[in-house]
């Protein structure tokens, strides 16, 4: 009795006790000492086999952890990006999957914030990108990937700006706003407020995409993330600029509910995002060797 406490690490009154017990529910002795050892009684060593079977399988479905295979996984992963954070995030989160999970896909969702929290909740969406400052409740899980100052966009040939931006010019040309709720431009108003300035908003979008060439078809300007405005200059002949006056950071971070912070191939995910993104400059190429 002694050995097989300490193989159970139990005390050995503790494993008495239970015998005992499985002695009353079973009306049967289930083991007798024969000289210095226990042996099973006929019902005993009968209930030898389907215990250990019982054994076996809480083992495997219910104490084994499950895994995740990245090459050979054909896991979907759901995220929730705004059209400009697909361009900063996307192609170098696909050339890195494409080695190094190729059998897996993204899909990618945009929602309100409130239907955000839901589908998270839900597991319609696995990870959040980007700039999300309502996800802050204690059921979600977050990591900062980098901070990146604003920029103001203007055509490379803009008649009146050269190569600097002075407040007045900034505060005379009509703004392209872009106004998605509980986004980055929040950030831009209220600082102004702060200095008790304010713009003309001569156009207001809810999207990115249609920004470089409204920019680059106007004398008009506009105020975005620098990592926003790095592609979009790479789309339409654009000048990046520092706003005239101090902007605060933008944190652009990863998402997560708590209820999937363990799954495998959710940590698995997110911890090859941080690898990708985590401190960089997004605005540039991925490394080759960053993808095998």
């Amino acid at each position: 009795m002694h050995a097989t406490a300490r193989r159970l690490n139990m005390s050995q009154p503790n494993v008495s006790f239970a015998l005992g017990k499985l002695r009353q529910f079973f009306s049967d002795a289930l083991l007798v000492r024969i000289g210095n050892a226990m042996q099973p009684t006929p019902l005993g060593d009968r209930l030898r086999e389907p215990v250990r079977r019982i054994l076996e399988t809480v083992d495997a479905e219910l104490m084994g952890l499950p895994v995740f295979d990245p090459p050979r996984s054909e896991r979907c992963f759901a995220i929730s990006t705004s059209d400009i954070g697909e361009l900063v995030f996307l192609p170098t989160l696909l050339e890195v999957l494409k080695h190094r999970a190729p059998g897996a896909t993204l899909r990618c969702h945009s929602m309100p914030p409130q239907e955000l929290e839901r589908a998270m909740a839900d597991g319609v969406v696995d990870i959040a990108l980007g700039y999300f400052p309502d996800l802050q409740g204690s059921s979600f899980l977050c990591q900062t990937l980098f901070d990146h100052p604003f920029s103001c966009i203007v055509r490379r040939d803009h008649p009146t700006i050269g190569d600097s931006l002075s407040l007045d010019q900034f505060l005379g040309l009509g703004h392209i706003l872009v106004s998605q709720k509980g986004r980055s431009q929040e950030l831009v108003e209220m600082r102004m407020q702060q200095l008790g300035l304010s713009r003309r908003i001569q156009l207001q979008s809810p999207h990115f995409m249609s920004v470089p060439l409204l920019v680059a078809g106007s004398d008009l300007i506009s105020t975005v993330p620098h990592a926003v405005a790095a592609i979009l200059a790479t789309m339409a002949p654009l000048k990046l600029l520092p706003p005239p006056f101090e902007t605060p950071l933008i944190s652009l971070q990863q998402f997560w509910h708590r209820r999937v912070d363990g799954d495998p191939a959710i940590v698995w995910f997110r911890t090859l995002i941080a690898e990708l993104f985590l401190g960089r400059d997004p605005s540039m190429p991925v490394n080759c060797s960053m993808a095998g």
